[in-house]
């Protein structure tokens, strides 16, 4: 109870101090369209007002502070606007027998969702196999090690058009290369977490296995794999989001096929802000579904393995 009411607490601060931002960012716009509508405010000249500070304009129009949190296209929605065009972007277009229309957003995430899980198995598989490679082979630990962690100072936005490009090229359908891109941000975790964890044995364990003749495949399935599963999770959770931030990324080079980041593009195009932050809150709630799912599975698996909660 304790620990709800402090995230009750720490939620309605957040909202607060939302609410009260929204003043100084769309107190311009609110100055303009109520100078338009005939309202005095303060400076009149719009050069003048242009000068002024957001705080300071907001401080001296106290009177169109109402006004800041209905505007059709605010720099910075308030968060009931936010929640009405979510709301209506679901369960309102549910209701109308639109689930999967072009302006839902269970259609974008349903899209984005797809390249996410994609990408998340062939990032987890390669995660896995380097993870493997590196721990068997001091080769591969002092050869690919270094380029692994200099492939992720490369940022995602740079390098996935070209990725697009490529595969295009190639004729690869768009969904396997949202998920190649996917892929890139989400294998890291996996192969330093897996690298740790296949590691996580201690001297006394490994020289236990040699005592009982076991070959070093026998000692990756018996030993290391079991004990690096707590890693693997810890992992995936990271992994998953990672993935998500690529599919994302992936959708705006790809944006004709749709999915969440075409939608904060469209919203980027059209001066929709609160399209986009619809859409950012749907990639979080995405992102929250997919990280707690793996929690489940973690709970289950490393419960039935024998380890402690």
């Amino acid at each position: 109870m304790k620990s709800f009411l402090s995230i009750l607490t720490v939620v309605a601060a957040l909202i607060a101090f939302w609410y009260a931002a929204c003043v100084p960012m769309n107190i311009h716009e609110a100055a303009i369209q109520a100078q338009r509508a005939g309202v005095d405010v303060t400076p009149a000249e719009a050069p003048e007002r242009r000068k002024t500070g957001r705080i300071s304009l907001a401080l001296q129009n106290t009177g169109l502070w109402s006004t800041v949190f209905t505007q059709e296209r605010p720099q910075l929605p308030a968060p009931h606007q936010v929640a009405q065009e979510f709301w209506k972007t679901t369960w309102g277009m549910i209701e109308r027998g639109r689930a999967f229309s072009k302006r839902s957003l269970i259609l974008h995430g349903w899209i984005t969702l797809s390249a996410t899980l994609l990408g998340f198995a062939f990032g987890t598989a390669l995660g896995i196999v380097l993870a493997v490679s590196i721990v068997h082979s001091r080769a591969m630990d002092m050869s690919v090690m270094p380029w692994i962690i200099a492939s992720q100072t490369v940022p995602i936005l740079a390098i996935a058009p070209m990725i697009v490009v490529v595969l295009a090229a190639l004729s690869v359908d768009d969904i396997v290369a949202k998920g190649v891109i996917s892929m890139y941000l989400s294998f890291f975790p996996v192969v330093v977490g897996m690298v740790k964890g296949l590691r996580s044995p201690d001297a006394m364990q490994m020289d236990q296995m040699k005592t009982w003749n076991a070959t070093r495949t026998e000692t990756l399935w018996k030993l290391r794999l079991p004990s690096s599963a707590p890693y693997l999770f810890a992992s995936l959770k990271v992994g998953v989001a990672a993935s998500l931030i690529g599919a994302v990324v992936a959708e705006l080079s790809l944006s004709s096929n749709g999915g969440l980041g075409a939608r904060l593009l469209a919203g980027s195009y059209y001066g929709q802000t609160v399209q986009i932050w619809s859409a950012l809150f749907a990639a979080a709630a995405l992102a929250a579904v997919l990280v707690w799912a793996i929690g489940v599975a973690q709970k289950i698996t490393l419960k039935r393995m024998g380890f402690a909660q």
